[in-house]
């Protein structure tokens, strides 16, 4: 008779065992792309498994590439692609993003990523890529104290990505810029905030379009590197030691 340890192990491993044998019956072809799957119900008959069980299958198969679903719906099949599983990896980071740390790392890999971008787009971005750029310039002028100028200051920053025409890596940009953006605490002044994104993205811009490398990579690094630094507090004091 197994002891406790054995048959703890044996449930650990049950989800992985159920993602696995639907994953080589999707890539069998038993279930075509996009067709639904067996209801939960069936899962668990199956593979005489609990629901908790099967619902964790279900979600390692959607974070590998091998499911796709939505609020309310069965499970469909797919298979993975570099977008379908960058995007399940990101909803397992957006969890953490509260942690300050995590955060920080973000930004941090949203500055390579962009000024990467930038000194690309000013060595070889064509007439069409220029003028993407210089369109999502001028909404983000017209946004400048609204509600729209968030939406605005990503359009440019992904008209700018999408020059390198690297899918990895404007996914991975999409996925997270606009959690990064939401979570931003509100500035004292929007305008004023506004106008100074507003102004490098201009210097940017400008930079690119005289493909001077240099100044469109400094300026677009101090551009983040403000951007960042603006929304750190230093913690008040109290009798008690500092805090938030």
């Amino acid at each position: 008779m197994p002891d406790s340890a054995e048959t703890e192990t044996a449930q650990r491993r049950t989800p992985d065992m159920i993602a696995d044998t639907l994953i080589a019956e999707i890539r069998r072809g038993d279930f075509l792309t996009d067709a639904p799957l067996p209801t939960e119900r069936d899962l668990c008959e199956r593979f005489s498994a609990s629901r908790p069980t099967v619902r964790e299958a279900l979600a390692q198969m959607q974070m590998r590439g091998y499911v796709t679903a939505g609020a309310g719906k069965r499970p469909r099949a797919a298979l993975p692609s570099i977008g379908s599983v960058l995007r399940g990896t990101g909803d397992l980071i957006r969890e953490i993003f509260g942690d300050s740390e995590s955060g920080a790392q973000l930004e941090q890999m949203r500055q390579f990523i962009e000024t990467g971008a930038t000194r690309e787009a000013a060595k070889r971005a064509d007439a069409i890529q220029l003028t993407k750029l210089q369109a999502a310039l001028e909404c983000n002028f017209k946004a400048i104290g609204t509600a729209q100028f968030a939406p605005t200051d990503i359009a440019f920053h992904r008209a700018l990505v999408s020059v390198v025409g690297n899918q990895v890596i404007l996914t991975l940009h999409d996925m997270f810029v606009s959690t990064m953006i939401a979570h931003r605490p509100p500035t004292d002044d929007p305008e004023r905030h506004d106008r100074i994104a507003y102004g490098e993205h201009r210097e940017i811009f400008q930079a690119i379009l005289d493909g001077d490398v240099v100044a469109a990579t400094d300026v677009m690094d101090r551009h983040l590197a403000r951007s960042y630094r603006a929304r750190l507090r230093a913690p008040s004091l109290t009798r008690d030691g500092p805090t938030e």
